[in-house]
């Protein structure tokens, strides 16, 4: 059993507290309104038949909670937070940029860096995942299977630290997906946004194929 800090409780925050706390994990969850404002999703949580918890909190305590924290809030937030907030912690990242939402974001636009590695500067001291980032929130809980099920949704994992990919790799793959190593985190341009990996439902080889087919926006 674990203990897993969420700071973001909209969509894929929301779904993700489901699914680990179905897995027997701890949860603390935080946003920007405040622990008061999550108590519906920690009723229905304590309500429900699970092995974990779930805790509203604030972002510090959420980041502060344990070794592993989720980060899904919108990007343009990100800079918002403090710059120590995640030293020593692993982070899974699951934004996506969408520049009508977050604002134009210099680097991202001309494609020096993707989104994750973005992210992770803001944070010096942090160890950063990417994942979960190219599935509709609904369908975390929705296509969840057990390993081995023919057809299995796969998702894909991206890290620099082969130790923290693995972790989360075996995470995905607890709560109901097959995980496809996508490489470092320079390399997760290949499952952003509008890339042909991003959104539908594909097994693991389907998506290794997909990824192998992107090609970045200033090369179209």
């Amino acid at each position: 059993m674990t203990t897993i800090g969420i700071i973001g409780s909209g969509n894929i925050g929301s779904q993700l507290a489901r699914a680990f706390t179905a897995l027997g994990h701890n949860v603390v969850i935080a946003n920007s309104r405040g622990p008061a404002s999550l108590a519906g999703l920690v009723t229905e949580i304590a309500d429900s038949p699970r092995a974990g918890t779930l805790t509203a909190a604030t972002v510090a305590e959420a980041a502060a909670a344990g070794d592993l924290v989720v980060l899904t809030i919108p990007l343009g937030k990100v800079p918002d937070l403090p710059r120590d907030l995640f030293a020593g912690r692993t982070v899974i990242d699951t934004g996506n940029y969408y520049p009508q939402r977050d604002g134009q974001i210099p680097p991202l636009d001309d494609e020096t860096t993707t989104t994750v590695e973005w992210v992770a500067e803001q944070f010096p001291g942090g160890t950063f995942v990417k994942a979960f980032t190219h599935i509709p929130a609904r369908e975390i809980t929705d296509h969840a299977q057990p390993a081995g099920t023919d057809g299995r949704r796969a998702l894909t994992v991206h890290a620099d630290d082969e130790a923290a990919k693995q972790r989360v790799a075996q995470l995905i793959d607890a709560i109901g997906f097959d995980a496809v190593d996508g490489g470092t985190l320079a390399d997760s341009w290949r499952i952003q946004r509008d890339t042909p990996g991003y959104g539908p439902r594909f097994t693991a080889d389907e998506l290794r194929a997909k990824l192998a087919e992107a090609k970045r926006y200033r090369d179209m």
